[in-house]
């Protein structure tokens, strides 16, 4: 594809006749940064396909907050509004909300304001956050996903910002499906920080689009991806050096000394921190959420010697078990307490689901569980429900082979089980609540020990995808519990593991009202 410099140095020009609104820049002239010239204005501006029109039609840039992309966005619009040739412009900033939409709008009304040549041609109208340029016929209007009415639009340029706000698709859909054939070199703009994970979300779909074309995974020559993101499997969020690599403004609009006062102040304090993963680093907000810090969890994988069987036999251990539904995942734990003080805590895991369903189970969630049954990490139950008696047969297995002193379970969904487990195996089972009472204190101490490096799990692949899912919920005193109804996808074999840790330690102890022996 042909590069034509002197296309992407018009736009330059352009916004860099406009001034600064905010702050100690205000009044300035616009300069910009080199990421904003090297990466987004240059390539999406002078390069051009063979007819000699842009080759790129979208822009998905992701960027932690308070690097400029308002102030850049700004420049944009006022260049697809007034100068870039096309006739009778329709030019549309697009948000989940006004106010957010408004954002840039306002930022774009100042600058036109400052400008003298600005200022006479174009009519600006606060209330209905529109401005016309009548030298071309052309206006930009302010759109969010709330307005009822935005079919029979033509847009040659679209502003999206803060993508990852967006309730729905239909806003995306009706700005960038089937509007681009009118428009000959028509660009969707997008500029956005990280969001919350939902695989179903516009956001996650376009960012996911993003990076592989970004990695070469697919190709798509109208699309280009600008993304200055944390990996938070490969990423260290305390790396200064990689503060510096996803703030590509930094030493322009704020110093590194501002990023290490965020960091002081949101290392001790749980809320904070999640703001500066997101906001900072661009880290998705599933993965901030994420109680378990997996590098941390990983690193206790164990020896081979922690699972030879015949170390393990006769060894006093305590269990869990998490039925959940006869549909899904199920787990049965079991915990070792260390035999000497500086020893790990072994973790044996057997995992369950229907064999019926697991080809269409792994089509529908992304999630390899035709695979972790080939590899012999998950026990597939004859029928699409699971089989409770391979759930029974294991627990007894266990309390033949190890001094198998107690097993905790949910009584929503065991208790029949539990029953049979106790009244025809005289195994002990301990009923527990699934309350901050009950949970808090084993999955703290969980925890804990998985800092200190003090656990064995021996690698356990749904266990720990399970672990990476855990979202805790806090009550008033900090008590914590694991939410289900929070997680992205399944954490039934880490809640197993809570009731199972929970017995290990606190053997022959009540938690207050929150757990029953039957007995």
């Amino acid at each position: 594809m042909p590069f034509v410099i002197e296309k992407a140095e018009r736009v330059k020009k352009f916004i860099e006749c406009l001034k600064h609104t905010k702050g100690q820049w205000a009044g300035k002239p616009f300069k910009l940064i080199e990421w904003e010239w090297e990466e987004v204005i240059k390539p999406l501006f002078g390069t051009l396909k063979e007819d000699g029109f842009r080759q790129y039609r979208f822009c998905y840039i992701e960027i932690p907050k308070k690097n400029g992309k308002s102030e850049l966005g700004a420049g944009v619009t006022l260049y697809m509004l007034t100068a870039d040739g096309e006739a009778s412009p329709e030019v549309y900033g697009a948000a989940a909300d006004r106010n957010q939409a408004g954002l840039i709008y306002n930022i774009a009304s100042i600058m036109v304001m400052n400008d003298e040549v600005l200022s006479k041609n174009l009519e600006i109208t606060r209330s209905l956050k529109r401005m016309m340029y009548y030298r071309n016929n052309g206006f930009y209007q302010v759109l969010s996903s709330d307005v009822k009415t935005k079919h029979g639009l033509n847009p040659s340029a679209v502003i999206f910002d803060e993508l990852h706000s967006q309730p729905n698709d239909q806003l995306w859909r009706v700005l960038t499906s089937g509007t681009a054939y009118a428009r000959q070199q028509q660009v969707v703009f997008v500029m956005t920080t990280a969001g919350i994970f939902d695989k179903n979300s516009i956001w996650w779909k376009i960012r996911e689009k993003a990076r592989q074309v970004k990695a070469g995974i697919i190709k798509d020559p109208e699309f280009l991806a600008v993304l200055y993101v944390a990996d938070p499997e490969e990423d260290d969020p305390e790396d200064e050096e990689l503060w510096k690599r996803v703030n590509p403004s930094l030493g322009h609009i704020f110093t590194l000394d501002k990023v290490r006062a965020d960091y002081d102040q949101a290392k001790n304090n749980p809320v904070d921190w999640a703001d500066f993963c997101r906001y900072r680093l661009n880290i998705p907000a599933k993965h901030i959420k994420r109680w378990m810090p997996m590098r941390k969890w990983d690193a206790c994988e164990g020896t081979k010697e922690d699972f030879i069987p015949e170390n393990l036999l006769g060894r006093t251990c305590a269990g869990g078990v998490d039925l959940s539904s006869t549909q899904d995942l199920t787990g049965f734990l079991l915990v070792f307490p260390p035999l000497e003080e500086e020893g790990s805590w072994i973790i044996l895991t057997h995992a369950y689901c229907p064999e019926d369903t697991i080809t269409e189970r792994s089509r529908q969630d992304n999630v390899k569980y035709d695979i972790w049954a080939k590899q012999g990490l998950i026990t597939p139950t004859p029928g699409d429900y699971i089989d409770y008696a391979y759930v029974k047969r294991d627990i007894v297995k266990a309390a033949d082979l190890y001094d198998l002193q107690e097993v905790g379970y949910d009584p929503w969904n065991a208790s029949q089980l539990a029953g049979e487990l106790f009244n025809e195996e005289g195994i002990k089972m301990i009923e527990m609540r699934q309350g901050t009472k009950t949970l808090s204190e084993p999955a703290k101490d969980i925890l804990t020990k998985t800092l200190a490096g003090k656990i064995s799990h021996n690698g356990h692949a749904i266990l720990r995808w399970c672990a990476d899912n855990v979202v805790m919920v806090p009550d008033a005193n900090e008590n914590i519990r694991p939410a289900k109804d929070k997680a992205v996808e399944r954490i039934d074999l880490f809640v197993a593991l809570i009731m199972a840790w929970g017995r290990a330690i606190y053997l022959n102890q009540y938690y207050g009202g929150g757990v029953t022996v039957l007995e």
